[in-house]
């Protein structure tokens, strides 16, 4: 069983390096034959589930998909919605890792299903991290607000 797997069904949260070690893990999954740009995402939910996500681009570029979508797409299509933090990881073929925070899709699709003070962790290495919420990324989501009918 690798590191990977025994973080899937933990019953404990798992550490915010032990996120960032299986975003990693999830960054050498990544099919980047493009931009040779690998990223890995370890998505925490409310009950401790973890979901990795890497990227996965496409020669036509719009249907790739990024790896924080990848990791909430896992989640999602297995019934889970409801989340706590992702740590995210990328670099360069074999450059150092730098810190990358979400596009602009990806926080929008993350603003879908999580509370403002969902966690975004962007790290360099296990040590090296920075941690953010949401709302610091994402102040201003699109959303669909329910508007109350004008009856007469």
């Amino acid at each position: 069983m690798s590191d990977k797997d025994s973080l899937t069904h933990n019953t404990f949260a798992p550490s915010n390096k032990e996120l960032i070690r299986a975003a990693f893990a999830a960054a050498q999954c990544a099919y980047a034959p493009y931009s040779h740009f690998h990223v890995g995402a370890a998505l925490l939910s409310a009950n401790n589930r973890l979901f990795t996500g890497c990227n996965i681009e496409n020669a036509a570029f719009s249907p790739s998909n990024c790896a924080e979508r990848t990791a909430f797409f896992k989640a999602i299509s297995e019934g889970i919605q409801d989340f706590k933090k992702i740590a995210i990881v990328c670099y360069h073929d074999h450059d150092k890792p730098e810190f990358c925070t979400p596009c602009g899709v990806c926080l929008q699709v993350m603003s879908e299903f999580c509370r403002e003070d969902f966690e975004v962790i962007v790290a360099k290495d296990e040590n090296t991290y920075q941690s953010y919420l949401l709302s610091d990324l994402l102040p201003h989501a699109f959303s669909f607000t329910k508007k109350e009918s004008n009856k007469a």
